[in-house]
């Protein structure tokens, strides 16, 4: 066998669960660890190894992957370029941001910033994210609001966006955002943990601007008016999950049983039915709730049966 079958991978974090990760993936209830890290080599930021996978075996997947990266990754990349996680929003998450590659180069010491997308699970009826400011917004007036940590004006001059089960919404980074309560999602990102907090004094939290004041963060914030026909182009089309500008960052798909997939180091999250993964090394059952971490050594491999997954990875 080469593909792995991965055990949840739940660190601890400052908002609540509702139980639909353990429900969704069969495992113990954790309230207080509402994110499961799939197939993660990226830790939480100024908490390592917190975030780490990992395998069934006892090895740690960072480490795996650096003994014998062609074997993971193939002969074309360095690393896996990618972060999957499985989200259970049990309250609304606060308003916060992402920096985007340059930001994070120029100040972070890091190639990858964190735009990111979501794929919904499952949606409480009238579940919704806040997505972007719907108006222009100067950057003192910004400044007033987290400083004095007004939550309100925050979110209200923020889109309010409905989802549903089968959404997929790309969230460039730079785009402030907040996922409402009552949704499982899978999360696909670039493999980092910056977050820049705008909202936190009512999570318990004294801050969050990754160490670099909150002067210098809140310029990684994308203050310009998000429109409804901006905001439509977030979304993907019947032909494909998410936009074309998600393709500089990583590749999503949905696959159902009879659909082969291709040669290449993935993540696999098994959403909804039953069936099996085939290929030349490994035959391996799938249930709801399944994650999977597919090496490149696995060469392509088909799925069969009634079953859906979501496929995650780097850009090509």
């Amino acid at each position: 066998m080469t593909v792995e079958v991965l055990p949840a991978n739940q660190p601890e974090t400052f908002y609540r669960g509702a139980g639909r990760i353990a429900e969704f993936r069969n495992v113990p209830g954790l309230p207080d660890r509402p994110e499961d890290w799939v197939g993660s080599v990226t830790s939480r930021f100024g908490l390592a190894p917190s975030g780490l996978s990992t395998l069934a075996d006892g090895r740690v997947l960072a480490e795996a992957i650096a003994a014998d990266p062609r074997w993971w990754l193939g002969p074309e990349r360095a690393d896996t370029g990618v972060l999957v996680k499985l989200l259970d929003a049990g309250q609304r998450l606060p308003l916060h941001v992402h920096p985007d590659r340059r930001f994070a180069t120029a100040h972070l010491a890091s190639p990858y910033g964190k735009t990111e997308a979501w794929v919904i699970v499952s949606a409480r009826p009238g579940a919704y994210v806040h997505l972007g400011f719907a108006r222009d917004v100067e950057a003192a007036e910004l400044a007033g609001w987290v400083d004095g940590q007004k939550t309100e004006a925050m979110l209200a001059a923020t889109n309010k966006i409905p989802v549903a089960a089968g959404d997929a919404i790309l969230c460039p980074a730079g785009l402030p955002h907040a996922i409402g309560d009552g949704i499982l999602l899978v999360e696909v990102q670039e493999p980092t943990d910056f977050s820049v907090l705008l909202e936190y004094e009512g999570f318990g939290l004294a801050g969050g601007h990754l160490g670099l004041g909150y002067d210098l963060a809140l310029q990684c914030v994308d203050r310009g008016a998000w429109t409804p026909s901006r905001l439509d182009e977030l979304r993907g089309t019947p032909a494909r999950l998410l936009p074309e500008a998600a393709d500089k960052f990583f590749a999503v798909r949905r696959l159902h049983g009879g659909e082969r997939l291709e040669r290449g180091f993935s993540v696999l999250v098994v959403v909804a039915g039953e069936g099996r993964l085939i290929g030349d090394k490994d035959d391996l059952s799938l249930r709801r709730g399944d994650t999977l971490l597919v090496p490149y050594a696995a060469g392509p491999v088909l799925l069969d049966g009634q079953v859906e997954v979501i496929r995650l990875s780097a850009s090509a």
